[in-house]
């Protein structure tokens, strides 16, 4: 029994080591000794240029306009693949022929793995990059999604006003979210998000009001955190959807009125604060005014020498009394202020 499970272990992991992936494909005989590129896209955000930190490998066209590329050190996960060919003339610049920016230069996204078998055929009228076949079903999504883009475009532009914007934009959000959660593969949803919430695009407004009122978001997050949890654009997208969910919700009406609310207490409190102070020196003044009818006329004067810091003795010479007098006046009124210092009947009537 153990032999047996020892030579299960062993063929498994043989196969696991002859496997390999092989990306054929045909361009034209014209692209001979042109080069072409493989990539990896592992930043959603990065799949309408080419960088080259992304690059895999390039080999160049044979006679027959044919190329190839094989191997075994692709991610047994699926990923998004680009290909595209440099189809640059001599005279182009350098970052041109890198980038694949000329007129003539083509590319190709789709999704593969380490296992995949695919083939790039040229179309019955000789086009290159524009079909796949491929042991991965997934792989021609992309090109799929890339099609209903197309059908969303016509729609727009049939007629350019606020009204069409608006009814084609729900449409097509429904339409490509449903598509994308129909085929099971969440590298798709990522290709057809990308797309929607480009801030470049004429969806984008749409997007940051779609975002607020559907758990579509936060599905497509579960999903990917599922199938590839350890994934770069795993957690670019979470981290991206949740700035974009809060920036979004603080630009809702619900958020509006809750700054309208705010605001408002703030302002009430401002005036009832003023109103306060108001009311507090208005009633500190009848009380000065309660207090002064207390005392007798000679008992105002010395509180009003008292105000102005005087000693008992500049009292006695500024009302000519003794001093004895002056001091008889000040124990009256710490009794009738209910007062024991000179400080506090400052404060008093102050």
């Amino acid at each position: 029994m153990s032999r047996k499970l020892i030579f299960i272990l062993l063929v498994l992991l043989s196969a696991k080591g002859f496997s390999q992936y092989s990306f054929k494909g045909q361009i034209a005989d014209k692209a001979t000794n042109k080069t072409i590129y493989l990539s990896i896209i592992e930043d959603y955000r990065k799949l309408g240029r080419i960088s080259m930190e992304q690059i895999l490998k390039k080999t160049t066209i044979d006679s027959l306009g044919n190329f190839n590329f094989e191997g075994n050190n692709l991610i047994d996960e699926n990923r998004i693949y680009q290909i595209h060919l440099d189809d640059c003339p001599e005279t182009a610049s350098n970052s041109e022929h890198f980038f694949g920016s000329c007129e003539n230069s083509k590319s190709i996204l789709f999704i593969a793995n380490n296992n995949d078998t695919i083939n790039f055929p040229t179309s019955f009228a000789n086009e290159a990059l524009c079909e796949i076949i491929s042991t991965n079903k997934q792989s021609a999504v992309l090109l799929e999604i890339d099609i209903l883009k197309e059908q969303m475009a016509f729609d727009f532009n049939d007629f350019r006003s606020d009204a069409n914007r608006k009814l084609n934009s729900k449409k097509w959000f429904s339409t490509f979210q449903n598509f994308g959660e129909s085929i099971d593969e969440p590298l798709a949803e990522l290709y057809i998000f990308n797309f929607l919430s480009d801030k470049r695009n004429e969806t984008h407004s749409y997007y940051q009001k779609d975002i607020t009122k559907t758990d579509y978001y936060i599905g497509l997050g579960e999903r990917l955190t599922s199938k590839y949890p350890n994934a770069p654009f795993t957690e670019l997208y979470t981290s991206e959807i949740a700035i974009d969910q809060q920036l979004a919700n603080n630009k809702t009406p619900e958020r509006s009125i809750w700054k309208w609310l705010l605001s408002s207490l703030l302002v009430l409190s401002i005036f009832l604060n003023i109103f306060l102070i108001l009311r507090q020196k208005r009633l500190a003044k009848n009380m000065q005014n309660d207090s002064l009818e207390k005392l007798t006329e000679q008992e105002q004067k010395v509180v009003q020498e008292i105000l102005k810091n005087k000693t008992n003795k500049e009292i006695a010479s500024d009302m000519f009394i003794s001093v004895s007098t002056v001091k008889t006046h000040i124990n009256n009124l710490y009794k009738k202020l209910n007062v024991n210092s000179r400080e506090e009947i400052k404060q008093r009537f102050q």
